[in-house]
């Protein structure tokens, strides 16, 4: 069913991308999966989350196929400084125990419950996925040393498109079993594994950082796996975005046709990207 101008001027915000160049963007994801993953430390903000909710909700009314996995770092961080206890990191991963998973585990619940009950408000069906109730993602342990944390092993695919093809939102979290055990999943990689199973059109990083820059600081619009592997070498790319870019480049190099960065602080920046010629962020394709 194609929506007119008029119904489309209902759903789009007056500050995003132009009506023209969405109708064509709509034509061209119709068919195709979108995976958005929702994280970064500034993601606290209520602003920030109403604009993200916001966009969600647009792109579900659009009738494109949405996934989102959310993180939750600066929340867990919250919750165990509450209790008193000090986190231990080895390459970017929380060493998590017995008690640290199950604080872990509440809190990342707690927040996909956030997610799915303001998409509602926002007459947006969305349904929560995680380690008690609906869990898609098997894993296998990451170390020993690392306690509880986990890597995607598998995705259960059908549940995800049964739900999609209601016409209803899977929020995923950063959550997956392996003998009725919960491991907690680096959120950027969850959202990789899942993006990769169903053989995303696109793959969406929302961060707190404009995308990736060159030397000179400047944005890169566009990238390929090998050119960005190279701003690693030579370090350009440094710290926390390795693990980052490595997730983007596995993506595109397993059946993801794109996997953009943007910046989350930007109002609207998920339909920028979308929905328009320039885009947002910076985009890495094979």
């Amino acid at each position: 069913m194609k929506l007119s101008n008029e119904e489309l001027n209902n759903i789009l915000p007056n500050n995003g991308p132009v009506l023209e160049e969405v109708r064509k963007y709509i034509d061209k994801y119709k068919n195709d999966l979108i995976v958005i993953k929702y994280g970064g430390n500034i993601f606290i903000d209520r602003n920030i989350f109403n604009n993200f909710i916001e966009d969600i909700s647009i792109l579900n009314k659009l009738g494109l196929s949405i996934v989102v996995i959310h993180g939750g770092g600066p929340r867990i961080k919250r919750e165990l400084d509450k209790s008193n206890i000090q986190s231990k990191f080895i390459k970017g991963l929380r060493v998590t125990d017995e008690k640290i998973i199950n604080i872990v585990e509440d809190v990342l619940i707690d927040f996909n419950k956030d997610i799915v009950d303001s998409l509602k408000e926002k007459n947006t069906e969305a349904i929560s996925i995680h380690t008690k109730k609906n869990n898609v993602i098997e894993v296998i342990q990451e170390s020993e040393e690392l306690g509880f944390v986990g890597k995607p092993n598998k995705i259960n695919n059908d549940t995800i498109i049964n739900i999609l093809e209601k016409n209803v939102v899977p929020i995923i979290s950063p959550l997956g079993l392996k003998d009725n055990q919960t491991f907690n999943i680096n959120g950027d990689t969850a959202a990789g594994a899942i993006a990769k199973s169903l053989k995303a059109r696109r793959l969406i990083l929302m961060t707190n950082i404009e995308g990736v820059l060159d030397k000179n600081k400047k944005l890169i619009e566009e990238v390929t796996s090998s050119e960005i592997l190279k701003m690693i070498e030579d370090e350009t790319i440094t710290g926390g975005m390795i693990p980052k870019i490595n997730t983007c480049v596995d993506a595109v190099n397993n059946g993801v046709t794109g996997v953009v960065i943007v910046d989350g602080r930007k109002p609207h920046s998920i339909l920028f990207e979308i929905f328009s010629d320039k885009g947002a962020g910076t985009l890495i394709r094979k």
